[in-house]
């Protein structure tokens, strides 16, 4: 059986984040702090910690390992170019059906990084999502930012 949501656009089907992050640190510096903050760093809403795997190589996955052979698929690795480049494809943080899109574009500016983030996605995504997630993404794409801004331990 076919159902049509009378009253659904194309708007409603789509989500776009577009985010520009500067870093005061080395391109290099800012690639591998985004590995870690995405992998074993990341964290979750209100600073709770929500490790992640991230096989950074083309293919690789990117998920929660909730340990027994427990976990949650966020996507994988769609392209990758160290240190300027990391797109991810998958569900994300979704649990029905959609296609998203992640990528993050970094190039040397003045004095640093630059970090060009998007986000874009397609298919039912919920009212719950849509509101949380220029928020969710800022947040971790902030502690991106300080992880490779932090001075290096000698």
């Amino acid at each position: 059986m076919i159902v049509n949501a009378p009253g659904v656009g194309i708007e409603d089907l789509t989500l776009l984040i577009e985010q520009e992050i500067h870093v005061r640190a080395s391109l290099g510096d800012t690639f591998e702090a985004l590995l870690e903050q995405l992998g074993p760093y990341n964290e979750g809403g209100e600073g709770r910690p929500m490790p992640m795997v991230l096989e950074a190589w083309p293919g690789g996955r990117w998920y929660r390992d909730l340990g027994n052979e427990n976990g949650h698929l966020w996507g994988h690795v769609q392209a990758i170019k160290r240190p300027t480049l990391i797109e991810f494809c998958g569900p994300l943080f979704m649990s029905h059906p959609v296609a998203n899109n992640v990528q993050y574009r970094l190039s040397e500016e003045n004095g640093g990084t630059l970090i060009k983030f998007r986000h874009s996605g397609f298919g039912l995504v919920q009212e719950e999502h849509r509101r949380g997630v220029n928020a969710g993404w800022g947040n971790i794409n902030d502690k991106i930012r300080q992880r490779a801004e932090r001075p290096k331990s000698a």
